[in-house]
């Protein structure tokens, strides 16, 4: 084994996280512990997205044991891709711990306990090859620091972040001064068949501009446009329709900040496929989302129904079996659909009548989905609504988006700043990586909300808290 090449040892749940985990160390090699294999194999059975993981894993697994089958195993494996995985070359080896590690004096823990094993394989592996560096892979955050404290290198699992800080996060928006127009002389504009303005400018270079990307020039009285060509040479935006006044109100609802007409702008388009929403409690993703769907599923009729789901991960303790259909089961976890349903639906004339009748025309077009069922199903001319998003996996995501047929148009919404799901991070959310992956398409748009509109209490809190 070449010293200048690490080996990496790797805990439990970060093949539970990234089943590929084991080929994403490029040159460097890979080392599973006995009882990490002993955890895999207790966590196999169910259909959760941890336990489809875990086989995974393991067919990885068998798959380049099969195809060294005379060889010595403690020699190691090749880690060669299998076959429809797209990962950098790498030329390291996978091995397996073939001998019991000893206890030692020096590591404060109790070697009885599956994170303290890892530790003492750790220690030995050192001592076996002290010329190499041994360094633990975990996701769990103390196990590293109980690594740490018996001075034994340790990292987080690293190649799962879309992004090495959210900062850097796609924000959808740019706001420029007047002095844009200065930057950009070289302008030419016309009006398309349906009347809307047109603007082409020439690209400057170092400038970075994104399909359906917002833009705001000037105050507070600016042009507000979205961006929709960018070729390498030039880009082109058009005007932003403005959706704050009484006669533009989407089901009633009206943009109250420059980030909600942007995205009243981008829920609207049909030529958009996919839009997501981010922002913190109150700023109206879901409220602004309903009214868009219901205004081209029931007055444009572009889509035949509205299709709603979301992450069940609790925020506090679990209230056990629900019972009923898979609509009735997830009833409780669609507080925020009902809630902005109340207000979609209050009437202005015709009373309690108006109101039921109302409601029961909504229940034949709006359906409420688990994402337990999503496997295989196809959506075809669906408005599909995926709320917190922001405690998906990037494979849920992927699963979920991959539904989409012709003529369905699917919208994230989440915060990053409220994940409840273990082991995910702002970096390593599903919606996080949907935003930073779908920047570049043509056909996708993105914008953060930033100001709270729920009430003057709730924007405080938000704030302070």
């Amino acid at each position: 084994m070449p010293p200048q090449t690490r080996l990496y040892v790797l805990d439990t749940n970060v093949l539970m996280h990234d089943p590929t985990a084991i080929f994403r160390f490029e040159e460097h090699d890979v080392f599973i512990p006995m009882v990490v294999l002993e955890e895999l194999d207790a966590a196999k059975k169910g259909l959760s997205e941890v336990a489809r993981n875990v086989r995974q894993v393991s067919r990885f697994i068998g798959q380049l044991l099969a195809r060294e089958a005379d060889g010595d195993i403690a020699n190691g494996l090749s880690l060669q891709q299998p076959d429809g995985l797209e990962l950098p070359a790498g030329s390291g080896r996978l091995f397996f711990q073939t001998q019991v590690a000893e206890s030692n004096g020096r590591l404060n823990t109790n070697g009885a306990l599956a994170d303290n094993q890892i530790l003492y394989t750790l220690l030995d592996l050192q001592q076996q090859a002290p010329e190499r560096e041994v360094v633990l892979v975990s996701k769990d955050i103390n196990l590293r620091i109980k690594a740490v404290i018996n001075r034994l290198p340790a990292e987080d699992y690293h190649n799962d972040k879309a992004l090495d800080d959210l900062d850097l996060l796609y924000h959808g928006l740019v706001e420029r001064g007047e002095e844009f127009w200065q930057e950009y002389a070289e302008m030419e504009s016309w009006s398309s068949e349906s009347g809307e303005a047109w603007y082409r400018c020439k690209r400057r270079s170092g400038d970075h501009w994104y399909p359906n990307q917002c833009l705001k020039i000037g105050g507070a009285n600016g042009l507000e446009a979205i961006v929709k060509e960018v070729t390498e040479d030039s880009f082109s935006f058009r005007l932003a329709h403005d959706f704050r006044g009484d006669h533009h109100a989407v089901w009633g609802i009206l943009a109250r900040n420059i980030q909600q007409n942007f995205a009243l702008n981008l829920l609207l388009d049909p030529d958009i496929d996919f839009v997501t929403l981010m922002g913190t409690a109150g700023t109206g993703k879901t409220l602004l989302t309903l009214a868009a769907g219901l205004a081209q599923t029931l007055d444009h009729k572009r889509f035949s129904e509205i299709i709603m789901t979301r992450a069940t991960v609790s925020v506090g303790d679990e209230i056990g079996y629900l019972p009923g259909t898979e609509e009735e089961k997830m009833t409780p976890w669609m507080g925020a659909l009902t809630d902005n349903l109340e207000v979609l639906t209050t009437p202005n004339e015709g009373g309690d009548w108006a109101r039921q009748a109302t409601n029961d025309l909504l229940a034949n077009r709006i359906k409420i989905r688990s994402l337990n069922f999503m496997r295989g199903r196809t959506f075809l001319n669906r408005f599909v609504i995926i709320d917190e998003a922001q405690n998906l996996t990037p494979k849920q995501m992927k699963t979920l988006l991959t539904r989409a047929g012709p003529g369905t148009k699917m919208v994230c919404l989440g915060n990053v700043e409220q994940i409840d799901t273990p082991y995910l991070t702002e970096t390593t959310s599903g919606l996080t990586f949907a935003v930073d992956r779908f920047q570049d398409w043509d056909f996708s748009g993105h914008i953060t909300l930033q100001r709270g509109e729920r009430s003057r209490l709730a924007d405080f809190a938000s704030s302070v808290l």
